[in-house]
């Protein structure tokens, strides 16, 4: 059944026509009446990106800015792009849903900024006036997204991203030399003097993606967790339980063995263990493993792996001949690992429907199963800028591995996709940060310019 439902599905949303974006802000077709032009990473297709000279955007609406990018960055998310794992991409598309910058040029209705601002952007773009965005979940904006085929599949939308396809509102994105930021006074954040580009551009996602993730799930002082993922947003997630929810014991699982040694040298001190799941668990079985560190199971357990990380050759087999789009291999896993009434949050992308999900465990454990959706970022920004970043009680620096040139933001989205590791620097390819040529020199302390490895 699960399998003709998949089926049928792909079947109704491919079939579906092109969604003909009517929302003012939801479409962002690139021009220019001035003909003045910019670098920015395009899509091309699965597995190609390109940087091409494009037309510089423009105010189109009262409410916009168009910024000066001077930070930018790759997501695991893009990555998802990068396979062609999201529907409506269309060739030429302009990536990117991380960046911050110096606002160039203002609308006539923007009212709490003006040019030569630094701001950082939410990675979700939101109208601040709907009933989603008057609640504080401006990720859930009702305006600025009007795919049909997001509606189709989920029953609802959410609210545009930037640089994230069609699917997610057709806006282009910011890893580019300008953008163009609707709605600018509820999704742009002014950067106070004393913060440095460095420490600021993570608000746009990663920051406010993880501490939603911890918060979502009710996670308490004093209980025990697992990360399933040593990427970004899984290190950031340590980091907010270790240092400010004061965790009991943290357990990491990766297979990229550079990303846990990182883990471990910078959380030394702290209650972290980490685990190989290719080498550290007997056969392969993760769950053993987490019960022998964990005897009657773990309080919480965190997804921040998502749909592509297929393990078993049946569900490889199903994803790549479309009997199912997302892997349930490590919900799966952290069902089984979590105490009796035990929490996962999924943190992680999960894009369609599933094969073999153990629905039974979750019931009969009495398991909460929270999908954390797109964070709204726009409702966390400020104040965890001002009461976390400001006072150093949590470094979005921590994971910044490399600072690379923009010229080489195409090489970036193979090297990061592949985890390469660095010889040089003697680190993995983590967080970076991608400059202009708008930006600052780096901040004291941050990392300089090197070549793509």
């Amino acid at each position: 059944m699960a399998v003709n439902a998949a089926s049928n599905l792909a079947q109704k949303v491919m079939g579906d026509v092109e969604t003909s974006i009517t929302a003012s802000h939801a479409s962002d077709e690139q021009k220019s009446a001035s003909g003045d032009k910019m670098q920015a990473l395009t899509w091309q297709g699965v597995e190609k990106v390109a940087l091409k000279t494009v037309a510089k955007p423009e105010i189109m609406d009262d409410e916009d800015v168009v910024i000066k990018v001077t930070g930018t960055t790759v997501c695991g998310s893009d990555l998802h792009l990068l396979h062609g794992d999201i529907l409506q991409l269309k060739a030429d598309d302009i990536l990117g849903h991380e960046g911050m910058g110096v606002v160039e040029s203002v609308g006539p209705k923007v009212k709490g900024l003006k040019k030569g601002d630094r701001v950082v952007s939410s990675f979700s773009i939101s109208c601040g006036s709907c009933k989603f965005c008057k609640e504080g979940l401006g990720s859930m904006c009702e305006k600025t997204n009007s795919s049909s085929v997001m509606q189709a599949l989920y029953g609802q939308r959410f609210s545009a991203l930037l640089g994230y396809a069609h699917f997610a509102g057709g806006l282009a994105g910011m890893q580019s030399e300008y953008c163009r930021i609707p709605y600018a006074d509820h999704n742009c954040l002014k950067v106070p003097d004393g913060v440095s580009d460095e420490k600021a551009l993570f608000l746009s996602d990663i920051v406010c993606t993880s501490y939603h993730s911890v918060v979502d799930v009710g996670f308490q002082a004093g209980q025990t967790a697992i990360v399933f993922g040593a990427g970004p947003v899984g290190l950031n997630i340590v980091q907010w339980l270790l240092a400010v929810f004061d965790a009991k014991r943290v357990v990491l699982l990766d297979s990229v063995q550079n990303r846990l040694d990182f883990a471990k040298q910078a959380f030394k001190g702290r209650p972290l263990e980490v685990v190989n799941i290719e080498t550290d668990c007997e056969g392969g079985n993760v769950v053993k493993k987490l019960y022998e560190l964990e005897k009657l199971g773990w309080d919480v357990a965190f997804d921040v792996a998502g749909f592509r990380y297929a393990k078993s050759l049946v569900h490889k087999a199903m994803r790549a001949t479309a009997l199912e789009t997302d892997t349930p291999e490590t919900l799966n896993e952290a069902i089984m690992a979590v105490r009796k009434f035990g929490r996962i949050s999924i943190a992680a992308d999960y894009a369609g429907l599933t094969n073999g999900f153990n629905i039974g465990a979750l019931m009969e454990k009495g398991i909460m199963l929270k999908g954390n959706g797109q964070a709204p970022a726009q409702k966390y920004m400020k104040p965890l800028l001002d009461d976390y970043i400001v006072t150093g009680k949590f470094d979005p620096t921590l994971i910044l591995t490399h600072r690379f040139d923009f010229s080489e933001m195409d090489k970036l989205y193979y090297a990061f996709d592949k985890k390469l590791f660095d010889e040089e620097k003697g680190v993995g390819i983590l967080k970076c940060f991608v400059q202009t040529r708008h930006s600052s020199a780096p901040a004291p302390g941050m990392p300089t310019l090197t070549k793509v490895p």
